[in-house]
């Protein structure tokens, strides 16, 4: 079996983008098998709905490949501008759920390995943080998610938010408390009384 290497192994998101604009297909394929997944992941975890995180993937996706022509070289990360897209149209949605409209179900996980009593309790704490999440000022909220859930650096986040590291820091440092604040009369509830 003779396999083709990925001409684009290796190639930096910005190089892929800008193929995408010139009108190379495969380089927008190549971008969009290397970073949907990412914004699937991060809608999800803001949402926590799978399928308005897939509409919310889409809708990221096709913005980006709108600005490939006016992308401006070396001003941002494709990556990072992504995650900023991928925010705000998640925060639009918790915005219009505010209105009135509580958070949807967690999936459950499609892996059966976990007992049905690991799968309810994993659901119970998924949907308590998202619900302590939706509690919080908006961008604490969403600082606490991109650095606790996402994993991205107090610089990253800055970018995304458009803030300073400085702001980063003090709105997670203080939607941490206000997350322990809100979670701390819950342990019991949702299986951390042995902490």
């Amino acid at each position: 079996m003779n396999v083709t290497p990925d001409p684009f192994a290796g190639a930096p998101d910005e190089a892929l983008l800008i193929a995408f604009a010139n009108g190379d297909a495969q380089a927008a394929h190549a971008l969009t098998v290397r970073l949907l997944p990412r914004v699937v992941a991060q809608a999800t975890r803001m949402l926590a709905n799978a399928a308005e995180a897939e509409d919310v993937a889409q809708e990221a996706m096709i913005r980006l490949w709108r600005q490939a022509p006016e992308w401006r070289q070396g001003e941002a990360l494709v990556t990072t501008w992504l995650y900023r897209v991928t925010a705000n149209l998640c925060t639009d949605i918790l915005r219009k759920r505010r209105g009135g409209v509580s958070l949807d179900q967690v999936d459950e996980p499609a892996d059966g390995t976990p007992s049905v009593t690991e799968q309810l309790q994993t659901k119970a704490r998924m949907q308590a943080l998202s619900d302590a999440l939706a509690a919080l000022p908006e961008r604490q909220a969403q600082a606490v998610a991109l650095r606790h859930l996402e994993g991205l650096s107090n610089p990253e986040i800055a970018q995304i938010m458009d803030i300073s590291v400085r702001s980063v820091e003090s709105l997670t440092a203080r939607g941490k408390r206000a997350l322990a604040d809100i979670m701390s009369g819950r342990k019991a509830e949702l299986g951390y009384d042995d902490d």
